[in-house]
């Protein structure tokens, strides 16, 4: 596989005219610096062959160099493992890279692109980046497949890339190995530098989409300026989406709601919200759901774990974050996802602390109870508390909700949120770490 991959096309891809500065000595492991989409940058690259200890410390070295200059990484993974010869001195090696990863995490962007083989060691550094591209065609694993297939494992696409997109590892896959670096020079232009400087600023044309909150994908689409949207994990978590895109110019990160939400959607969710508020890049959420899946199947899965992470992440980011109310967001699911400095109460939309129809259950129940069609009467006193109580000027009047609008106004709306949020600073109490559900 390392053999049909073209080092110098890949970066001709990845870097502006394909011009860059060679660091260090050329191995295994290559490093180089230039400008990607505009954006100074770093690379690592992989050539195919075993990886040596000197190999992983010019790894090291680069994110060092990294922090200190306030640049991204991007890392091009392939490499049939490390250099057996080496023993325990290249595994000690890889324990420092992990560290040094975490440490510069939420510091600076990290980029992993995944070109050819990838797997243990390389594959939990790959994993561990702000966003993780796969090639077509390249390999990512922890166990190889024709090792688990020889134990009787045997799972088909194994360690591909569509299987990686499946797992949620994979945010973004690519036909080959160019288009890969294409993407990935893509992202490092979206997301800033580093995390004290702010989001990108494009110029921009409007969506020609009405907005709407039946699809996440076309509320999503209304919102964002004409053509770009980048749409982060499409193959995990389904019925949430998750994407980098621009508003009025402005690099966003959007999140928009769908149906009834899994432990998945979830998570992939909490996920990309905590990526955006590492570098202070602002998110607007779209809520429009059942909530989340009435399964105890899925609750054993990690569903409620997920859900606490989700709102324990929306409370904790500092970022500017806008809520949309666009459609249902009811209990549990408008105390997750509207932890938000400005929420927008779409025309339409019902906020609620219960179902309606279970709400008026329990306040008309003698109402109800003595009508000659209970059926018929629950769905006329729900509709009712649903256009009174659960309505979107009900939501401004209760403070649930700080800025009303129809569909159509709903794009303006929003940059005019995030317009007044431009400025906005906040700092957390002191402590380590908090401590929620991962």
């Amino acid at each position: 596989m390392a053999s049909k991959i073209n080092k110098e096309e890949i970066l001709a891809k990845f870097y502006d005219e394909g011009e860059y500065t060679t660091l260090f000595a050329d191995g295994a492991v290559g490093a180089m610096y230039g400008y990607a989409n505009g954006q100074p940058a770093y690379a690592v690259y992989q050539s195919g062959a075993a990886v040596t200890v000197k190999d992983v410390e010019k790894n090291v070295k680069v994110l060092e160099m990294a922090a200190a200059t306030g640049c991204p990484v991007v890392t091009f993974y392939n490499s049939v493992g490390a250099k057996l010869e080496e023993g325990l001195d290249v595994l000690n090696a890889a324990a420092k890279l992990n560290a040094a990863i975490a440490k510069v995490s939420g510091v600076i962007p990290q980029v992993a692109v995944v070109t050819g083989v990838c797997g243990a060691t390389s594959a939990l550094a790959a994993a561990a980046a702000d966003v993780c591209i796969v090639a077509e065609g390249a390999e990512l694993f922890f166990t190889a497949p024709f090792v688990s297939a020889a134990q009787g494992d045997k799972v088909e696409a194994a360690g591909s890339a569509a299987a990686a997109a499946k797992a949620g590892v994979a945010a973004l896959t690519a036909p080959d190995a160019a288009e890969a670096a294409e993407l990935a020079a893509h992202i490092v232009g979206l997301m800033p530098a580093n995390n004290l400087t702010g989001p990108a600023v494009f110029e921009f044309e409007a969506p020609a989409e009405a907005f709407t909150a039946d699809a996440p994908a076309k509320a999503v689409a209304a919102l964002a300026d004409n053509g770009s949207v980048v749409e982060l994990y499409a193959d995990y978590g389904k019925k949430v989406v998750t994407a980098f895109a621009t508003v009025g110019g402005s690099a966003v990160g959007l999140v928009a709601t769908g149906e009834q939400l899994c432990h998945n959607c979830v998570a992939k969710a909490s996920r990309f919200v905590r990526l955006c508020d590492a570098f202070s890049i602002p998110v607007v959420t779209v809520v429009n759901t059942e909530g989340f899946v009435k399964s105890c199947s899925d609750d054993i899965a990690g569903g409620i774990r997920e859900a606490a992470r989700l709102a324990g992440t929306y409370a904790d980011a500092t970022t500017a974050k806008v809520c949309v109310l666009a459609g249902k967001a009811v209990g549990p699911v408008y105390t997750a996802f509207a932890n938000a400095d400005l929420k927008i109460a779409v025309q339409g939309c019902t906020v609620s602390a219960l179902e309606p129809n279970v709400a008026v259950s329990v306040l008309y129940k003698s109402e109800i109870d003595a009508s000659d069609n209970i059926a018929a009467a629950t769905r006329a006193k729900a509709a009712e508390y649903a256009a009174t109580v659960c309505s979107a000027s009900a939501a401004i009047e209760a403070g649930a909700a700080d800025l009303l609008c129809d569909a159509a106004g709903t794009r303006a709306a929003v940059i005019a949120a995030l317009d007044l949020l431009a400025t906005k600073r906040a700092s957390r109490l002191p402590k380590k770490h908090g401590n929620m559900a991962l």
